[in-house]
């Protein structure tokens, strides 16, 4: 009598059955911690029904898991997807990273459901999706580069060699610590940038110190990339512009609203992006930057005139 054939590996079956898709969306799960459907639905999918069908097969794969927060006053959210246990031994192998913890998925989603800030993180994670979903739609235009706010927590994460050594030891209290950081492509056109994503509940000094210590880093570095304060309001961006008129701005600060883009149906890719002090809105990919790094990774790229670089 036949021996029966043993059960398929879990990551081999899963790895016979994964897509592009499938792993870029796995890889922002594992980055950037939690997406809802809605969002993988607008960044990777043609339509909703597609994007929850295809999640639901990779959840019963165990590739990626699922919450429902509560709301406060009555019924629940979207479904908030992470990665199982699975999508973590499937990411890991795809970066060469070694065999996770057996208990990664779970520390990491009990961690997810009882973030307090939860909201502000898939708030900052919209800003990307929107970019990604206006890349699925516009050709020549993409996403190349989405680094989460996790990349700039370690001291030495900002330097650049020729740049300041203090910086190699300088904590994370003296410099920066962006939402998430990316580069954005228009028709071989490239612009790095960094995100600071607002709710509007901080008090408005806390933006501002966070300006002053991206003034640090310009000071300390060779290079400096736009920074996006993405803000609630109208009113909230015109007190913000108001106490910047006081401190000199050696980099590129840019201020947009979530209640502009609603009006507008904007992309953050659109003409949205308004520079304290001057006139009129910004497209993401005119925003100037100086940063010879990113030039030489990005080769295609049409580099500002020397007198933009440094407005």
């Amino acid at each position: 009598m036949r021996k029966p054939l043993p059960d398929p590996d879990p990551l081999l079956r899963l790895q016979a059955s994964i897509t592009t898709r499938d792993d870029r969306l796995l890889g922002w799960l594992y980055d950037h911690g939690v997406l809802t459907t809605d969002q993988i639905g607008a960044a990777l999918f043609p339509s909703l029904d597609f994007a929850q069908r295809r999640i639901r097969r990779l959840t019963v794969l165990h590739a990626t898991d699922r919450f429902r927060p509560n709301r406060a006053y009555g019924g629940s959210y979207p479904y908030h997807y992470v990665l199982d246990q699975l999508g973590y031994d499937h990411v890991h192998a795809q970066r060469r990273l070694g065999r996770p913890r057996r208990d990664q998925a779970r520390r990491r989603k009990q961690s997810l459901t009882a973030r307090p800030d939860l909201p502000h993180l898939l708030g900052g994670n919209q800003v990307f999706i929107d970019l990604a979903a206006h890349a699925r739609t516009h050709p020549n235009t993409a996403l190349d580069r989405w680094q989460p706010a996790s990349a700039f927590h370690e001291p030495g994460v900002f330097y650049r060699r020729g740049g300041n050594p203090q910086m190699m030891v300088h904590g994370p209290t003296g410099l920066p610590r962006p939402d998430g950081a990316g580069v954005w492509t228009e028709h071989g056109r490239s612009v790095p940038f960094f995100l600071e994503y607002d709710t509007g509940g901080e008090h408005l000094q806390v933006l501002i110190d966070k300006v002053i210590k991206y003034k640090r880093l310009y000071t300390m570095s060779t290079w400096a990339w736009p920074v996006l304060f993405h803000l609630p309001s109208a009113r909230r961006e015109a007190n913000l512009h108001h106490r910047l008129a006081g401190i000199g701005l050696e980099t590129v600060i840019a201020t947009t609203t979530a209640d502009l883009r609603t009006a507008l149906a904007a992309s953050p890719a659109h003409q949205v992006w308004q520079r304290p002090g001057r006139t009129g809105r910004h497209r993401l990919i005119d925003l100037p930057y100086t940063d010879t790094c990113h030039d030489d990774q990005y080769p295609t790229h049409e580099r500002p005139a020397p007198d933009e670089r440094a407005a």
